[in-house]
């Protein structure tokens, strides 16, 4: 049973709001300022998303009590810094997972689970051809199944939540729907099916257990692509009638759905329906990724994000006066304390078309 009943979230903080409540490290680094003193910087997260803190007094005395992935209850006053919140923390401990509920910390799908888990039996059961909706039926089940309807689509940036993966490719499905009706030259089984099994492997690439997202050793070492490969080779093998090309069209979805080579795919899209996923793919991506920016948004009106480095721009969207729970802005930046002791300032990010930043480019 819970003991620490949480009542304060990262998205609905406000500014000069005094607090006492449970947050979840997702990254700690102990830095210095430039007149050498240390302070601790952390990244500290629930299911409405994730908030900046510094401490800085006793940072070493309280760094053993913040490690990644672990509970602290912290005391902390929220302060506005370039219209973000951040958390100046003035005490904090570590508190034993068992006396929290993890429901508060794990984000989650707004759409039932239940209810995609039926969307996603249907689509496949709409597959007209025979081999490959077989094929799709063999994929589809068991622990894969179970794992596919739990599992994040990202660790941060668009759909990084419980159930994100399946909403994420229902979205694609439903838009690939109405593109190959609108194009003539698409095979929209095939383009569904890649829509299906695009980003399946992320099953293995992370692992989603319990927050902070972080990737397994064999999404790091393998990664989606080519552990995707993997899992239509093996159900192919039990489907003898497939067609070998149909099999090689439905792979080449998969290895080259990021669209570029600078973005990890190891060959580019070259089919109809390849290129076609490509994009529908970076279309659902992005509106997500600014839906979260959006619900994070306070007041109303048209509003002017962050310069978002990813996407090597600012972003103009129109608040809606709600206050939503999700949060895929990222982090905010550091606020510094007395002028003496201000830390020493970040590296500028490396310009657009410089090679070394070409995969900050993508949200895949």
């Amino acid at each position: 049973m819970p003991t620490h009943m949480k009542k304060i979230f990262a998205a609905r903080l406000t500014g000069g709001q005094q607090f006492q409540d449970v947050f979840l490290v997702a990254k700690k680094s102990l830095a210095e300022t430039k007149a050498g003193k240390p302070y601790l910087a952390l990244a500290l997260m629930d299911r409405t998303g994730e908030v900046e803190a510094r401490i800085w007094d006793n940072a070493l005395k309280f760094e053993s009590q913040a490690e990644e992935g672990t509970f602290v209850l912290v005391q902390a006053v929220a302060k506005p810094f370039r219209e973000q919140m951040q958390l100046s923390v003035t005490a904090l401990q570590q508190v034993d997972a068992a006396t929290i509920d993890m429901a508060d910390f794990l984000p989650a799908s707004a759409r039932p689970l239940a209810e995609m888990a039926a969307e996603l039996e249907g689509v496949i059961a709409s597959i007209q051809d025979p081999p490959l909706r077989q094929l799709l039926q063999i994929l589809f089940q068991g622990d894969t199944l179970a794992r596919f309807r739990q599992a994040p689509a990202a660790k941060k940036l668009h759909h990084a939540y419980i159930g994100g993966l399946i909403e994420h490719t229902l979205s694609i499905v439903g838009m690939a729907e109405r593109a190959a009706a609108h194009y003539d030259l698409i095979d929209r089984d095939m383009l569904v099916a890649g829509a299906l099994v695009h980003d399946l492997a992320k099953i293995e690439e992370f692992d989603f257990s319990h927050p902070p997202f972080s990737y397994t050793d064999r999404g790091r070492l393998v990664g989606h692509l080519v552990l995707g490969v993997d899992l239509v080779r093996r159900a192919a093998e039990q489907v003898p009638v497939i067609d070998a090309g149909q099999v090689d069209r439905l792979i080449h979805i998969i290895l080259s759905h990021h669209g570029q080579y600078a973005f990890g795919s190891p060959v580019l899209p070259m089919t109809p329906e390849a290129i076609l996923l490509h994009h529908l793919d970076d279309i659902d991506a992005k509106m997500n990724f600014m839906a979260g920016l959006q619900a994070k948004m306070s007041g109303d009106g048209w509003q002017w994000t962050e310069y978002q480095r990813h996407l090597e721009r600012f972003l103009y969207l129109r608040a809606t006066g709600t206050e939503e729970t999700e949060d895929a802005a990222g982090l905010s930046p550091e606020e510094p304390p007395e002028a003496e002791d201000a830390p020493v300032p970040p590296t500028p990010p490396v310009r657009a078309g410089k090679a070394v930043d070409q995969r900050q480019q993508s949200l895949f």
